[in-house]
């Protein structure tokens, strides 16, 4: 018997800012937590904090990955650290 091994697809990360006023996001994971002065996110960056005031999701699909809100938005600030995609040998020949 053979174990299927399943393939870990990893979603780009995207960030489209319009205005200040629109944003949309690709490559969550999942919302931590929200209202509307931050928005917590699980990206595949590590997590992301958006701040302003009136922020409000319009979308979230957990099978794509995209999210999209507004409202007047004042930053957007990494945290964690990003993971390094394989070492010294795995990016010299790629």
């Amino acid at each position: 018997m053979q174990k299927e091994e399943k393939a870990v697809v990893r979603k780009k990360h995207g960030v489209i800012l319009e205005d200040r006023k629109n944003l949309t996001l690709t490559g969550v994971k999942d919302v931590s937590g929200f209202d509307e002065q931050k928005i917590a996110l699980n990206t595949e960056l590590g997590e992301l904090i958006v701040k302003g005031t009136g922020l409000h999701i319009n979308d979230f699909s957990h099978e794509t990955g995209e999210l999209t809100l507004d409202g007047e938005i004042d930053s957007l600030v990494y945290s964690g650290q990003r993971q390094p995609e394989g070492g010294f040998f795995s990016r010299l020949f790629r």
